[in-house]
């Protein structure tokens, strides 16, 4: 993408939004735009200023993190959400990510993970890489079956390729990791992913992967990434 990646600060405390509005502006290619210490702020930044990226802390006043998720990314051109916790919360985190959340963060997140993150969300990427967004998938997903089936009916319209690239993407490999297991193309991968991104209907891989678990593509004993 063009430009510098637009931010929201979304946290009740101004010295976690001070902390991460430094880390963020001295970065490079990123602007804050604006700070909110409430979810109905958040809400009402997030529509004034339209950013790319909306950095939401999950435990917000008036207005809890989940809530303001929901209403954020159902404006007509959502950002990207990435939720920040201190804690291990994982239902909320797991219904953030149900609601359309791109990732979470821990708010001790590395200062270079903390930029990582903010420039793959802008990218229109999803946070995959950590091991407790699976876990999350699975214990939820696996813990209420009834979800599953009901949610999406691919009705066979995903090639047999495509599906073979989307439990690749269920198990949090790269497009080059998928494209070496295949043995295609990363650009053939590419192509892949968006297809199967757009048969489903969801905005990006982490979408996909809670549809993988969903219907019942793969399990959460599969779904775990082997190193």
């Amino acid at each position: 993408m063009s430009g510098s990646v637009r931010v929201v600060i979304a946290d009740d405390q101004a010295l976690v939004r001070a902390g991460f509005r430094a880390i963020l502006e001295t970065a490079g290619g990123v602007e804050v735009v604006a700070e909110a210490a409430t979810g109905e702020e958040a809400v009402s930044a997030t529509r004034r200023h339209q950013p790319d990226v909306v950095l939401l802390d999950i435990q917000m006043p008036r207005l809890d993190g989940l809530d303001a998720a929901r209403q954020i990314l159902a404006t007509p051109f959502p950002p990207r959400v990435i939720m920040l916790t201190t804690f291990d919360l994982d239902e909320y985190l797991y219904e953030s990510m149900r609601a359309g959340a791109s990732g979470f963060l821990l708010k001790d997140t590395p200062r270079e993970q903390l930029i990582t993150a903010v420039r793959t969300v802008a990218a229109g990427d999803a946070l995959l890489s950590s091991q407790v967004a699976h876990r999350l998938i699975e214990r939820f997903v696996a813990s209420e079956p009834e979800r599953r089936s009901s949610t999406r009916d691919l009705g066979g319209s995903l090639s047999p390729r495509e599906a073979d690239v989307w439990r690749a993407m269920a198990r949090g490999l790269t497009n080059a990791e998928i494209a070496g297991e295949l043995f295609v193309s990363e650009s053939t991968v590419k192509t892949h992913v968006a297809r199967v991104l757009s048969k489903l209907g969801v905005r990006d891989r982490l979408q996909a992967v809670i549809a993988a678990y969903e219907t019942g593509l793969v399990r959460a004993s599969q779904g775990k990434r082997t190193r």
